[in-house]
């Protein structure tokens, strides 16, 4: 439960999208054997900054982050 808190953290959402941003650039400098690795980092960037939690579902919880984040404090 404590990796899905901070995930949710103001600064779990910061490294997400920082990730998310490496991958991608790995990925696009890297080419073509690797723009896989830019789509995972699509995901990453997408879920930090819409505020989702790819993981809260696989713990039966939320996947907002605000409904999440409720239902953690609660």
């Amino acid at each position: 439960m404590a990796f899905i808190r901070f995930i949710n953290s103001r600064a779990g959402r910061v490294v997400r999208v920082v990730a998310g941003v490496a991958l991608i650039t790995i990925g696009i400098v890297r080419g073509d054997g690797w723009l896989a690795l830019a789509a995972i980092g699509l995901v990453h960037l997408g879920a930090g900054a819409f505020d989702l939690c790819i993981f809260g579902p696989l713990f039966e919880l939320p996947f907002l982050g605000p409904k999440l984040r409720r239902r953690i404090a609660a």
